[in-house]
């Protein structure tokens, strides 16, 4: 069985109309690239596919009359291809990946030849692109103009082998456009660090591959929400569907109705207050990209209907009886184990496992010590910017703060925020334009006894949990809020000093039970223990007496 041929080809608006006519030639007299390719004799393609912007309409009729007088056995369809801005890459580029994913080919049966001639250089670079991926399973076709017309227009034309290093020269376009991706994509994310580097290009090259949702985990102040809009920025400027908007929402704000009213909108009435009916984040994100920073705090409900939403880009807004359709890209971000919250039956596993695909771990900055020094230029930069007026650091000072900073004592327990809020703070604070070694002092001062206070506190609450924990055992321990495990931790202390459970109430009710005309602090007590399944003799096990 003989293999059919198939040309594709894009409307060549300046080529195909045959600019020399203005000269008195007639369109016959001239070369148009595409028609001339149907004027070979040992040529002769089943079939064209004509990419061609409906607004020339015109000139694609005369084209495809033209190649039927020339090759009257080809078949011809016309695929319109609107484009704004031929010129621009993600414009074109996602136009011609989107027919790729309308127009099957079977590679079986027919030859494909993807014709390069026509269209803007991106266009032509597009079409190297997607041959070279796979995308149009074909092989590209180049057409050139006779060196004499008097003597014909069908000119010459040449089938292109990829692998033929001639051709490198496109290949290696396409890697710098790479490399100018991941190096914008770092853009404001200053870096020594090789590790983060290549966790840029991957980033980068999931980003730009794929549409599927991005897990970003790391520590509070290690870049989320920053390296989330770099991503928006790069396939705004290299997708091949650039997304329309941004929106970014912290869950941790989240609460109650308030989260499904502002993640998935409500209806005029849905509840008390609701006088008007909300879109919602989900919504004002359809074509754009949504980021929801700390995901791990959303309730198990909206958790459910964000997981539907994902996969059929549908939801029910509060208070509706009629879905709406919202395609977002989903960048999440969380500083919180998910998979512990799995186990934990705080985050649902089927979301997780929809989410989880493509997952990075952004490092904390104790872990990337060698990026400070430059992190630090950026943000005294960052600060030029925005307060109009340029801040530097004397030679001791820039050296006593790097020197703190390196320091492997210094914690940067709010990574990033906390370098940012320093330089902000000393160089607000400067004396003319230099920062001196006093203002460092102070600033160190400062972040010490903030680190040190963090510190404490965490001591305290990982007491207050293991105390829990003791008492209650892991797994119900795991279902207390840490508001009412600092409490039930206090109430454990107290009644292990206490001899009895009078003596206990007496102590934890001592301010209220002044004001009460009748007390009995004992079944205060009962009654408050009996919420976690605990009697006043559980509480004092382990007391020691």
């Amino acid at each position: 069985m003989s293999r059919s041929v198939t040309v594709v080809s894009l409307l060549g608006t300046n080529l195909d109309s045959g600019l020399r006519r203005r000269k008195g030639r007639t369109r016959w007299e001239v070369w148009r690239p595409t028609v001339s390719l149907f004027m070979h004799d040992d040529l002769e393609p089943d079939r064209l596919v004509l990419l061609a912007d409906p607004r020339y309409g015109k000139l694609s009729d005369e084209v495809t009359e033209d190649v039927r007088s020339v090759s009257p056995t080809t078949e011809i369809e016309r695929v319109p291809l609107a484009l704004d801005d031929p010129w621009d890459f993600a414009e074109v580029y996602g136009a011609l990946r989107d027919f790729t994913e309308a127009h099957r080919f079977d590679p079986e049966s027919e030859d494909v030849l993807v014709h390069m001639t026509t269209g803007t250089h991106v266009a032509q670079i597009c079409l190297f692109l997607l041959v070279e991926s796979g995308h149009l399973p074909g092989r590209l076709i180049q057409s050139s103009p006779p060196k004499d017309t008097r003597k014909g227009t069908g000119g010459t034309y040449a089938v292109i082998d990829l692998d033929l290093s001639r051709y490198d020269r496109l290949a290696a376009r396409f890697a710098e456009e790479q490399q100018e991706g991941i190096d914008f994509l770092k853009s404001g994310i200053a870096t020594r660090n090789e590790g983060f580097n290549r966790l840029m290009e991957r980033i980068e090259r999931v980003a730009l591959a794929s549409e599927e949702p991005i897990l970003l985990g790391g520590p509070t102040g290690a870049g989320k929400t920053q390296l989330a809009r770099r991503i928006f920025e790069l396939t705004s400027r290299h997708g091949a569907r650039a997304p329309r908007s941004f929106v970014e929402v912290n869950c941790a704000t989240l609460r109650g109705d308030q989260a499904m009213s502002a993640l998935f909108g409500h209806e005029k009435g849905a509840f008390t207050g609701a006088l008007t009916s909300r879109d919602g984040l989900l919504r004002e994100a359809d074509g754009g990209v949504l980021f929801l920073d700390e995901i791990g705090e959303l309730g198990l409900d909206e958790q459910a209907m964000l997981l539907r939403a994902i996969e059929d880009k549908r939801f029910l807004p509060v208070g509706g009886d009629r879905a709406v359709e919202s395609s977002f890209r989903l960048i999440a971000g969380t500083n919180r184990d998910l998979g512990a919250g799995v186990r934990e039956g705080r985050f649902r596993e089927d979301l997780l496992a929809r989410i989880d695909l493509w997952t990075f771990q952004l490092p904390a900055l104790s872990e990337r010590r060698e990026d400070i020094e430059p992190n630090l230029d950026f943000e005294l930069g960052r600060f030029a910017e925005n307060a109009g007026r340029r801040v530097t650091f004397n030679r001791e000072a820039r050296e006593a703060f790097l020197g703190f900073a390196l320091d492997p004592r210094s914690s940067w327990r709010g990574n990033f925020r906390d370098l940012r809020a320093a330089v902000k703070r000393m160089a607000t604070l400067a004396e003319g334009k230099r920062i001196d070694r006093a203002r460092v002092a102070e600033e160190t001062g400062l972040l010490r006894e903030r680190w040190s206070q963090l510190a404490s506190q965490s001591s305290a609450e990982g007491a207050d949990l293991a105390l829990v924990e003791e008492v209650l055992g892991a797994d119900a321990a795991a279902e207390v809020d840490l508001f009412d495990a600092v409490q039930l931790a206090e109430v454990i202390r107290v009644c292990r000093a206490s001899s009895t459970v009078s003596e206990a109430g007496r102590t934890l009710f001592a301010a209220s039970r002044a004001k009460k005309a009748s007390t009995n602090d004992s079944a205060r007590l009962r009654k408050y223990l009996a919420r976690f399944g605990l009697e006043f003799a559980d509480a004092r096990r382990g007391a020691g007496d």
